[in-house]
């Protein structure tokens, strides 16, 4: 079944990651830009906390309204860090772990079959302003979108459903993000590279679970460029051999 193969790849990936330092360090290199951007924006976010909160509601002088206000200061802060890593996360991927992806991408394919079978007939200059604009619309704009439901479903009866599915969704578009490395790098058309994803769906199901598991998906999701690759190594065979 499609979903398990996706799991299935998703550890693989990390798996050939570990028996290549080449491909170890650039998981970690991903992850690092990542961290190092969330605690710049995390920071910046604590250091203004204060101006932040008294825009939103000054202390008030009522004893019983003060704990309230404390409680509010609290959550206002826990929402604040979260979109902190969120936009540190969209901001590293559009200028800086795109590349990187992109390269472990070729790399996988270098290791497993001696050579790159994808490739764009452009100058270097002109493919890596593609990478960023292919990263908008495949990461940038389905995850805010995907927060904007889950925001939104905290407001409804099925808001427990609601989340569910929206963290689904969020998996299914990191997993893509990462599936999308070799079709975009061919330069296909984005209707048809979405029209994979729509084809596919139970796949990028099942390879994006372990990309929203806590803690879990920091390791898994710096390393899912290589489980992607293997999955359309293995694709681009099946297809010759048929």
């Amino acid at each position: 079944m499609d979903f398990f193969r996706g799991i299935q790849y998703n550890i693989q990936g990390l798996a050939l990651s570990f028996r290549h330092p080449a491909l170890l360090w650039l998981g970690f290199l991903r992850f690092a830009v990542i961290l190092i951007l969330a605690l710049l924006f995390s920071g910046l976010i604590f250091v203004y906390h204060d101006v932040i909160l008294s825009g939103i509601w000054t202390m008030p002088k009522s004893y019983l309204l003060v704990y309230v206000w404390h409680l509010v200061s609290w959550v206002l802060s826990l929402v604040l860090a979260a979109l902190a890593v969120v936009g540190a996360y969209l901001l590293a991927q559009v200028f800086f772990c795109v590349f990187i992806m992109d390269y472990m991408s070729r790399l996988t394919e270098k290791i497993v079959l001696g050579k790159e079978i994808s490739y764009a007939d452009t100058s270097l200059g002109a493919f890596f302003i593609y990478l960023i604009r292919q990263e908008i619309p495949r990461a940038v704009i389905p995850m805010v979108i995907t927060i904007g439901i889950m925001v939104a479903g905290l407001f409804t009866p099925l808001g427990p459903v609601i989340f569910f599915l929206s963290a689904i969704a969020a998996g299914v578009f990191l997993a893509w993000d990462n599936t999308d490395l070799v079709p975009a790098r061919q330069m296909i058309p984005f209707g048809k590279r979405l029209g994979f994803l729509q084809k596919n769906l139970w796949f990028h199901i099942g390879f994006g679970l372990l990309l929203i598991v806590p803690w879990l998906n920091i390791l898994m999701l710096s390393f899912a460029p290589v489980g992607a690759t293997l999955y359309h190594i293995d694709k681009n065979r099946l297809t010759i051999t048929d």
